[in-house]
């Protein structure tokens, strides 16, 4: 209002003296309001570091990673301040088990949940359209760090889809003999040539139990982190290439090493993996 009333006039109308209107004007910033000003960038910061995906929940767990001591409520409020919201999880939608599969034990729910690394992997195949056509992605999950170490990607669903996949976890883990593999009794798992491959890499085949398909939901709630946090309701690859490049940087540089997870303790899967290594060469020492 200065470039329409002189200061004085405006001081005496608000009752504050001129002086103290200079002082206040001139005053560094206290300590709480700078606080504020570093907390507000650093949660911008985190945000735009999660691509836009996380909520108050894993905002706030990675703020408290940095040594903020802050409460979910708190950092809700700056968030809708600031306009950040994080995606929304997309309603999971279950699978029926096709009629007739081959009938193989069910291993993982005799095993229980697994407490190391390459103790138990879950595979499953999901769909995704894009401007080309519809392409198909397998991945294989570690259930102890929810880690994803094998994928493929392919305009063919078949068994070398999910052949492919369980052979690039193998040659970069290196599993001991014993694992255990848990899909569904889709045909690309129950086929002749993706069990001889079970058999030939000594890993043990499980298949969930009919209509029993949420014995899978680990790597179902994978595709959905994945579908909403792509935008896939709303976006369309333009070509299988892009697809290719989108899924590699989503999986590989963001979702395996950086992605927090409330069921790890708001760690990352590879954290996680790594703490685990280190406490188990700390414990053999």
């Amino acid at each position: 209002m200065a470039a329409h009333h002189s200061i004085q006039s405006l001081c005496a109308f608000f009752g504050v003296s001129k002086s103290g209107y200079y002082a206040w004007r001139h005053r560094a910033p206290s300590r709480r309001a700078q606080e504020q000003h570093q907390l507000l960038a650093e949660l911008q910061r985190l945000h735009a570091q999660s691509r836009q995906t996380y909520g108050s929940p894993r905002l706030c767990a990675a703020l408290r990673q940095q040594g903020w001591k802050i409460g979910e409520n708190r950092v809700a409020r700056l968030m809708r301040s600031l306009g950040l919201r994080g995606v929304q999880k997309r309603r999971y939608r279950s699978k029926a088990s096709p009629p007739r599969a081959p009938c193989f034990p069910n291993r993982l729910a005799q095993h229980g949940p697994p407490d190391r690394p390459d103790q138990a992997w879950v595979a499953d195949i999901t769909y995704l359209p894009t401007r080309q056509g519809w392409l198909y992605l397998a991945a294989v999950m570690d259930l102890y760090s929810r880690k994803i170490v094998g994928w493929s990607l392919h305009h063919k669903i078949n068994s070398s889809l999910v052949k492919e996949a369980l052979a690039k976890a193998w040659r970069d883990r290196r599993p001991q003999p014993g694992l255990l593999h848990h899909s569904d009794k889709g045909c690309q798992y129950t086929s002749a040539a993706f069990q001889a491959l079970l058999l030939d890499l000594k890993i043990l085949p499980s298949l969930t139990g009919p209509n029993h398909c949420y014995e899978n939901a680990h790597i179902e709630s994978f595709w959905s982190k994945l579908k909403t946090e792509l935008h896939l309701d709303h976006h369309l690859f333009a070509d299988y290439r892009e697809a290719e490049r989108s899924l590699f940087d989503y999986i590989e540089t963001f979702y395996n090493p950086c992605r927090l997870h409330s069921s790890l303790g708001f760690k990352s899967p590879k954290q996680f993996e790594e703490e685990y290594l280190y406490e188990t060469k700390r414990n053999s020492n």
